[in-house]
């Protein structure tokens, strides 16, 4: 006996064929007509709804049969901003104690294919794992990019298609990966939208490693020229490794999770090139994709000339300095406080401060009043808040030992308290962060964040992302890699294939040799 599930599982031309063979029992004496009757009137009812393309077909028919010709203005020039902050902050991040574990890790695994390790002269790794661990360098920081809603697209991307570039046959043009990356950006985009709970700060699952994987899988199925068929698979298979959860925010492990991200998506591809199936409805069910949304609505994605890239629409925020993306609301407001006190009297002292109310959204993972490592403070409105406020400004000195562990750093923290305004939403498109600072003598200052710079709202100019490239990069490549890593990605789409790029995201300044194989 059929059952619903059975017909589903069921290609159209099978289903047919068996509509065909139903029909043809009905010439049959009146007992098997009898018998058959019920099964024949309900393949013919759900004939047409089984014909329609499912939500996970058409990812898969996009996913092939998306072309350059596809790609508009707008989407390059952003794409290209999102992979050279994406390579800045992976390669400043190759100097983090995290980034070292998981090196330590991963050069216990080798392989006959190898790709590079960002900012690690002569050092290769099998594919999985250099995409594994400059995804894990992208992310050490937090520095990354952040998108609404809210994960942070590119490192999940980026690391597994070059590292996947390096050992192709044939190997891709610089088009082929941009085309790729935004493959990848995009089906990360749409399949967010499949949620309203999606647009605000998560509480239970780390999206990078829900939709993160997802968009590897499909870049990097797009980059292997994979067929719809094939792409689906892909997407069922990378399922099979999505989730995260938010628990491990603040810790070292959270960077793990765009490491994963990034290489699990291309082991899924690789798999499904190898004929590795998966659920065809991956995209479509509550007990597929949809397990890791409460409201998860999916829908169709087309493949047309006429469709619209949702980073068309929805630009990326970049950060100014290596903190969770609250951080630089309540960092701004805080520095706007600092400067009405020292307008009003330049010789304040700021170890004065009788209180600090921050009105911020409420989130429990962002909330952390007294940090100990540098990852907690990354994660902590009152930290920021703190740092701006006796500095000015928070900068990637700001998470060291040194200046944590400052007396006037932790004596401020104590008069610190959070409040959350009923219209101040967790969510990255609509929050604010409001500042107010009494003084002991009885002054009070209050300055309000509605969006800082770096927000997609009021998006950093060419020049300042540029330059944030060339000081995270410069703290670990010499001058002509930094330069050439610039001109590259400028000029990526008339790349006639990546190979000028990975020695320069190999070279490394002569100093940092030893040091760093000492790590190793």
């Amino acid at each position: 006996m059929w059952s619903e599930s059975n017909i589903q599982a069921v290609g159209l031309a099978q289903l047919t064929a068996v509509i065909i063979v139903y029909r043809v029992i009905l010439t049959l004496p009146h007992c098997a007509v009898f018998q058959c009757y019920w099964m024949t009137n309900f393949l013919d009812s759900i004939h047409v709804t089984v014909a329609a393309q499912s939500v996970t077909e058409s990812f898969g028919a996009a996913i092939s049969r998306w072309s350059t010709a596809n790609l508009t203005d707008t989407v390059v020039q952003r794409s290209k901003r999102m992979m050279l902050d994406t390579l800045g902050v992976g390669i400043r991040g190759t100097q983090t104690s995290v980034f070292h574990k998981a090196l330590q890790y991963s050069m216990r695994h080798q392989a006959l294919e190898k790709s590079h390790v960002w900012g690690r002269s002569g050092l290769y790794l099998p594919p999985l794992y250099a995409s594994f661990v400059n995804g894990v360098a992208v992310h050490s920081m937090d520095f990354d990019d952040t998108w609404h809603p809210a994960t942070h697209p590119s490192g999940a991307v980026l690391p597994a298609l070059l590292a996947l570039s390096e050992v192709m046959p044939i190997k891709p043009s610089g088009l082929d990966l941009l085309l790729a990356f935004n493959v990848g950006i995009e089906v990360q985009g749409r399949l967010l939208r499949f949620s309203k709970e999606a647009q605000n700060i998560p509480k239970r699952f780390h999206p990078p490693a829900v939709v993160g994987v997802m968009g590897s899988a499909a870049a990097t199925a797009k980059l292997l020229r994979l067929n719809p068929g094939q792409c689906v698979d892909a997407l069922a298979i990378a399922a099979s490794s999505a989730g995260a959860p938010m628990a491990n925010a603040a810790t070292q492990t959270k960077p793990l999770h765009i490491g994963n991200a990034t290489r699990r998506g291309l082991e899924a591809s690789q798999l499904a090139s190898l004929g590795l199936q998966g659920n065809k409805q991956i995209l479509d069910l509550e007990s597929g994709f949809g397990v890791y949304y409460p409201d998860y609505s999916p829908t169709e994605l087309a493949h047309s000339t006429s469709f619209r890239w949702v980073l068309e629409d929805q630009d990326v925020a970049f950060k100014r300095f290596p903190a969770h993306l609250g951080m630089h609301w309540v960092a701004d407001a805080a520095a706007a406080v600092r400067a009405k006190i020292l307008s009003k009297n330049p010789g304040a002292d700021l170890n004065q401060v009788k209180r600090v109310t921050l009105r911020v959204p409420k989130s429990r993972y962002i909330d952390c009043p007294f940090p100990t490592t540098e990852h907690q403070a990354r994660h902590s409105f009152q930290f920021n808040a703190c740092s701006a406020l006796l500095d000015g400004l928070v900068t990637i000195d700001s998470f060291s030992s040194q200046q944590m562990e400052r007396r006037t750093l932790r004596n401020l923290l104590l008069t610190v308290q959070l409040e959350h305004p009923t219209d101040n939403h967790s969510c990255f498109d609509s929050m604010y962060c409001e500042v107010t600072v009494e003084m002991a003598e009885g002054d009070s200052h209050t300055a309000r964040c509605n969006t800082f710079y770096g927000h997609w709202r009021n998006p950093l100019s060419s020049e300042d992302l540029a330059q944030k490239f060339k000081t995270n990069a410069s703290a670990v490549l010499p001058q002509e890699a930094t330069d050439g890593i610039v001109n590259i990605i400028e000029n990526i789409e008339k790349m006639p294939d990546l190979s000028l790029l990975g020695s320069f995201l190999q070279m490394q300044n002569t100093m940092l040799s030893s040091v760093n194989m000492s790590h190793c």
